[in-house]
């Protein structure tokens, strides 16, 4: 860190939602917030050059974005700027997000309901090399931390509930599969059961957050 300022790069596709942030971490009164914006991005890959180019503190950097998004973008960084710290700011806190953001090297994880003052201790936190975590992001992450392992579905349990995220019945995922409707329907409660929900629906939201479906799942209508 050069002196007390922090210098940071800020990368988000977002026009009016990245020119919002500069603005509010460039006009505090008093003091300021001690914090100098030295690049802005719209995508992963121009972050990379800006962070090459000033060698920021601190990238605060979205998750998605064209081109090359945040988590690829975050691994980019941690692997070949080591001194640059990245710091997530997203709207996204489901589990799969969180995990991915934290998994890649983000020393931090931000939501954009974060105040200025949040948002400045963290950036500064975050230059000192100190984790930080939007308090939603840190209860998910402790709650998922004391729940039980989960068993993992079965390749059998994946194609049902592909198969169910596409919105097909029970007749019809048995089509599909070639197996019996009755042997559906226990698929269906074995994989309630370790998804830990009730119903249909829940189980493609669940799964998805937890990374056993792919996000855009379920484009027909669920029966």
């Amino acid at each position: 860190m050069t002196g007390e300022r922090v210098r940071v790069i800020v990368v988000d596709d977002h026009t009016v939602m990245r020119a919002g942030v500069v603005a509010l971490l460039g006009t505090g009164t008093g003091t300021g917030t001690g914090i100098e914006i030295v690049g802005e991005a719209a995508d992963g890959r121009a972050a990379l050059e800006l962070v090459a180019r000033y060698e920021p503190d601190v990238a605060l950097v979205d998750l998605r974005m064209p081109v090359l998004d945040g988590v690829a973008t975050t691994t980019e960084i941690v692997a070949r700027f080591p001194r640059t710290r990245v710091l997530i700011l997203t709207t996204y806190d489901t589990d799969a997000e969180i995990e991915r953001g934290v998994e890649a090297g983000a020393i931090g994880y931000l939501l954009k309901d974060t105040s200025r003052e949040q948002l400045a201790d963290a950036i500064h936190a975050a230059a000192r090399g100190e984790t930080v975590l939007a308090p939603r992001v840190a209860e998910r992450l402790v709650a998922r931390m004391r729940q039980p392992a989960q068993a993992p579905l079965t390749a059998r349990e994946t194609d049902v509930l592909n198969a169910v995220a596409d919105g097909l019945t029970n007749a019809e995922i048995g089509r599909r599969l070639v197996i019996a409707e009755a042997t559906v329907k226990t698929h269906l409660l074995r994989l309630f059961a370790k998804l830990d929900v009730n119903d249909r629906t829940r189980a493609v939201v669940v799964a998805m957050e937890r990374g056993v479906l792919p996000r855009g799942s379920g484009r027909g209508e669920q029966r």
